[in-house]
């Protein structure tokens, strides 16, 4: 109680049930608050921590760090949705891999301990504690079927949702979604939206760490059909870079501090 309340700004790195209880541990109006847990994602009064989406973080007092496989989700999304190329009720899904640092400490040890385990799927349930946050700040009426895996890379994350052009209302173009993406990112150095697509995307087991968001699209040749893809680094702008950030911004400094770009 004592620390928090004498922090210019604390950053919880906590389980969601501990992060709760430790901001109710504050009891002045000058202490801010950055949330790594999922405690806050949707809670009212909190700032959700994505200001390339035009969240105000630095004007916050309480800011709630997004989670990884939303960061990918919203960024290839909200922009598409807010411009009116993908309906706020479509049945949207979103498939993605992890490096297995963002299962912690018990599914590190797991991995690095049996040298057979190569990929898990999980989250059969569709009750991801991550689908709340990707639903609400997208503007979409539906939640999205979830469906994340984890690869045997330490860090690194791709997500992909697959979008069926030919069927939606606005029959969008590639350069449509090019755009929107380009107006929505526009001058935010950590996103980069890129007009060509390599060969192949990896996840390598020994990647350095990286803060950037690379957004990529495919589509076949008569764009009747689009496959929405982020790269980022589920240790860097998916949790601990995207902190830093907030950080930054929070204390009116350069916003690419201590960043890796």
């Amino acid at each position: 109680r004592e620390a928090l309340n004498d922090a210019a700004v604390a950053i919880l790195c906590l389980p969601d049930d501990a992060a709760r209880e430790a901001v109710a541990l504050i009891g002045n109006d000058r202490t801010r608050v950055i949330d790594a847990s999922s405690a806050h994602r949707v809670a009212p009064g909190w700032t959700y921590g994505f200001p390339e989406l035009g969240f105000d973080v630095a004007g916050a007092g309480r800011v709630s760090n997004p989670g990884c496989y939303p960061t990918g989700f919203l960024a290839l999304v909200a922009p598409l949705v807010r411009a009116g190329l993908v309906p706020p009720d479509w049945p949207l899904s979103v498939h993605a891999v992890s490096g297995y640092s963002g299962g912690g400490k018990a599914l590190i040890a797991r991995v690095e301990g049996d040298a057979t385990l190569a990929w898990r799927g999980y989250g059969h349930d569709l009750a991801h504690k991550h689908v709340p946050e990707m639903r609400l700040h997208a503007g979409l009426i539906h939640a999205p079927v979830f469906a994340p895996s984890v690869a045997r890379a330490y860090r690194g994350m791709i997500v992909e949702v697959p979008l069926p052009l030919a069927a939606l209302p606005a029959r969008p173009s590639r350069a449509a979604l090019i755009d929107a993406w380009s107006g929505a990112f526009d001058g935010q150095a950590l996103v980069r939206v890129h007009h060509d697509l390599p060969d192949e995307l990896l996840l390598a087991r020994a990647a350095p760490p990286s803060d950037r968001l690379d957004l990529y699209l495919a589509t076949d040749a008569a764009q009747t059909q689009a496959r929405l893809i982020a790269v980022l680094d589920n240790l860097g702008k998916g949790a601990a870079g995207a902190a830093v950030q907030n950080l930054n911004l929070m204390a009116g400094v350069d916003s690419l501090a201590g960043l890796v770009l």
